[in-house]
Parts: C-alpha cells; structure tokens; sequence
C-alpha cells in the first residue's frame, strides 16, 4: 500500500469539523512505517503554512513538493488535500509545529543537526519545498527558524541545517558537518561517513522516511560531501 493510499485513510477517518492536525496525536505511538504517514503530513502541512510566508499562496505552491515526493499518477490529489486542509485550518504553524514535535519527540529532548533525527529530516525538506521557486525570503527564514526551535533544535543547529541548503548562506565545511571549527581531520572523517551512512535510504526508512521521499536525501549527500572535501583538502595543504 502506497503512502498516498495510506494518506488517504487517515484523512478520510476525520470526524467532521476535526482539523487536521489530529492525525498526529492518532499516530502517536505508532510503528515506524505508519509514522512515515505522519513525516509526510508534516512536510505537507508545514509547507503550506509556510507558503503565507513568502507572501504567496498559490495551487503551483503543490509543485513545490516534487522537489521531496514522488507522485504516481493519479495519487497528487491526495498531496493537494493535506495542503488545502492545512490551509484551511485556523491554527497556526507553530501549533502544527508542537504537534509534530510530541510525535516524533515525545520526550521534549533538545536535539541537533547531527543527531540523524526524523525531525531534522522535516526541517531539510522544508527547506528544499521553500527554495523551490529559485529564492529564499526572510519570511521562509523566520518560519522555519521558529520550527526549528519548536522541534527542539537550537540556533547553532539551525545554522547547520540551513549552512547544507541555502546557496548564500554562510557554508562554512565544518558547520556541515557539525563540527567545531578546531576539530581534527580524523574527526572530520568520522562525522562525514557517520552522516552518509544516515543519509543511506535503508537508514531513513528506519526513522519513519517514507521510500517516496527519497528524493531528500540527494541534496543532503551532495552537501555533506563537498564540505568533506574541502576540509580534506584544506588539511592536505
């Protein structure tokens, strides 16, 4: 059974008038592959209340989500619902942003960009949806600044996110790669294969991943090598 198909149970078990967001306290608990339901709603949902924060809302915003998701034929319609009820909905991000956090982060622990978390994985495929129209606005980065922080990422580890996917950002290798800036190259070396391993899609897949959102791995992988590379490079010098 598809995610989509899975999508589309979940929203059709809504009661009239519940909002979306009830689908996360539901999957609270849930084994891995249900909660790979519950990763794909949140990309889903957070994008589109984060598509008010560029100024523009708009069906092309659904495009957006190609840059994450692959879609059979046939099965986009299921992403537009979660978008438009998202939308729709009177709640703001940050409530969403909480309900996601309880479910993926039950504990309330503080988390970083180099802890291999599902919720760092939603906030880089934020990322990816918000830079889909070529640009990155100050609004984009105050909404998914306040996500972060939400999730339990703090600023150093929100920099490090954004270090791997902004173009213009300040990218400094080490950041990437979540190191200090005096760290060694061993210790580069072990960062850097600890960070391909967990962008392996078998490993993604463990956290709650769906196989469709593989896509998300791609940019990551590019971004973690070439910090890798320059650091080598530097220290080789």
């Amino acid at each position: 059974m598809s995610i989509w198909t899975r999508i589309a149970a979940a929203l059709s078990a809504l009661a009239g008038g519940e909002p979306l967001s009830v689908v996360f306290d539901r999957l609270r608990g849930a084994p891995a592959p249900e909660q790979s339901v519950g990763f794909t709603i949140a990309v889903l949902a957070l994008g589109a209340k984060m598509a008010k924060a560029d100024g523009t809302v708009s069906r092309a915003e659904v495009t957006a989500f190609r840059r994450i998701f692959q879609f059979p034929p046939g099965e986009e319609a299921h992403a537009a619902q979660v978008f438009d009820l998202a939308r729709q909905d009177v709640a703001g991000f940050d409530a969403y942003a909480r309900k996601i956090a309880r479910l993926f982060n039950p504990g309330g622990h503080r988390i970083c960009a180099d802890d291999h978390h599902i919720l760092v994985d939603i906030l880089e495929a934020l990322f990816q949806i918000a830079l889909a129209d070529g640009s990155y606005h100050p609004g984009e980065d105050a909404f998914l600044a306040h996500v972060a922080d939400e999730f339990g990422l703090d600023e150093p580890c929100f920099r490090t996110v954004r270090a791997r996917l902004v173009e213009g950002a300040p990218r400094d290798p080490y950041d990437v790669l979540g190191l200090p800036r005096d760290a060694s190259k061993d210790q580069a070396r072990s960062a850097w294969k600890l960070l391909v391993r967990d962008t392996h899609p078998d490993v993604m897949q463990a956290r709650g991943v769906p196989p469709e959102a593989m896509k998300l791995a791609e940019r990551r992988l590019q971004t973690i090598n070439e910090a890798w590379k320059q650091i080598s490079a530097k220290e080789a010098a």
